[in-house]
């Protein structure tokens, strides 16, 4: 298993682009919430592939599934119809409330998808330059236009001219939006994440989530939910909007809904699920046969084993044990987040502490520069966020005091 890498890690990527500002280790192969590197060494998974890894690694019932598949087939073409497409678009349905789902490959192209529905509803509408609202420190994406959606100057430096058509918002504040948006009859729909992930973890008040849902209603706007990060029951529910009780038009996912076999979905509700015709959107590989099968896989394994209520309760567990060892740390601003996916702010900034940690065995990552963040599969155990404490709460408490 811990087969060693044609070349010496530290000099393994000369021809891949410099893109990731990646670690100096390579991983060999994982089991549950443990991986091990080349070199024998295990960490604690609390980053799931960045919420990604929904069933951990190795599962004893979606690797057999998965092998059966690629037997099969692993991919043919939307020329076709494809069973498992149905299968899994009707789970989705089930889960979501809403009507119709389009399949591709990556958060990326849902969030695409996302916005050409959004444009389209415009321009059937008779609005030529339809105008979407965004919010500060939203992450949608990195291709142009979900670069321009996304509200973080950062990673938009280089890129110019970006796609008009965004006005951007403050989170949690109905009055800000509605006077960036009064008297535009431009406005199309509202885009946001139920909980900011790469923005810092940051999620949404419950009542602005009600209060998008009335005022979408009253404007013939849609409603657009990026569940990508926080959707796949890693909150508790099987979609973060969901703890607000409301259903939006359009709900982008990925990430999860695979267990780490690239696919990516866009799920719409009645106002949204005919906008697009035949040869107005599509994707290669998305909805293939594999990566149905694993989102089909996921969903199944998830609601037989519990794994919403996991979530939660271990969620819960891991927080509280959070608050408990760093509540009284005078760098510490807030711990927030709900289910599997939280944030531990500090005053400082603290992107050192990926490395720090990966050094004592466990994996993370760092967000918005202060921002501690946690993903992991939702097969955790309590005892296992037990150790993430446990290694995680010193080295926070050593990094404050070196910058104190």
């Amino acid at each position: 298993m811990n087969a060693a890498l044609p070349v010496p890690v530290e000099a393994a990527s000369p021809h891949v682009m410099n893109t990731y500002g990646r670690l100096p280790l390579a991983l060999s192969h994982g089991q549950g919430c443990r991986v091990w590197d080349v070199n024998g060494k295990a960490y604690l998974d609390a980053l799931g592939g960045i919420a990604v890894n929904t069933l951990g690694h190795n599962h004893p019932r979606l690797v057999p599934a998965l092998q059966e598949q690629i037997s099969r087939l692993i991919h043919t073409s939307n020329y076709y119809h494809i069973p498992l497409q149905e299968a899994l678009a009707a789970k989705l349905v089930e889960l979501s409330g809403m009507t119709n789902v389009f399949f591709c490959s990556t958060g990326l192209e849902a969030n695409e998808a996302a916005l050409k529905l959004a444009r389209k509803f415009g321009h059937d509408k008779g609005i030529e330059r339809a105008e979407i609202v965004v919010y500060d420190k939203a992450f949608h994406g990195r291709s142009i236009a979900t670069l321009s959606a996304t509200g973080n100057a950062k990673v938009q430096a280089g890129f110019g001219p970006l796609v008009e058509g965004f006005i951007r918002v403050p989170l949690n504040d109905v009055q800000a939006l509605k006077k960036a948006t009064a008297g535009n009859p431009n406005v199309v729909a509202v885009f946001l994440e139920a909980i900011q992930g790469e923005g810092g973890v940051n999620p949404v008040d419950v009542d602005y989530l009600r209060a998008l849902r009335k005022l979408c209603d009253e404007q013939d706007w849609l409603l657009m939910i990026d569940e990508v990060q926080c959707g796949m029951g890693r909150t508790g529910k099987w979609f973060a909007h969901q703890w607000a009780g409301i259903l939006p038009d359009v709900m982008p996912l990925a990430k999860g809904l695979g267990s780490g076999v690239p696919i990516g979905a866009v799920v719409a509700g009645p106002k949204a699920a005919k906008i697009f015709a035949p040869g107005n959107h599509g994707s290669t590989f998305g909805g293939n046969p594999l990566a149905m099968r694993a989102g089909v896989e996921t969903i199944r394994i998830m609601e037989e084993d519990g794994l919403l209520a996991n979530a939660v309760k271990v969620g819960d567990h891991l927080k509280a044990a959070l608050q408990r060892e760093l509540g009284s740390q005078p760098g510490l601003k807030e711990i927030r987040g709900r289910g599997l996916m939280l944030g531990v702010e500090l005053t400082v900034p603290c992107s050192e502490l990926v490395g720090r940690a990966a050094e004592k065995g466990l994996l993370i990552s760092v967000t918005a520069d202060s921002v501690i963040r946690m993903v992991p599969s939702l097969i955790m155990t309590t005892v296992e966020a037990d150790e993430v404490v446990s290694i995680l709460a010193p080295l926070v408490k050593q990094l404050i005091k070196e910058k104190a």
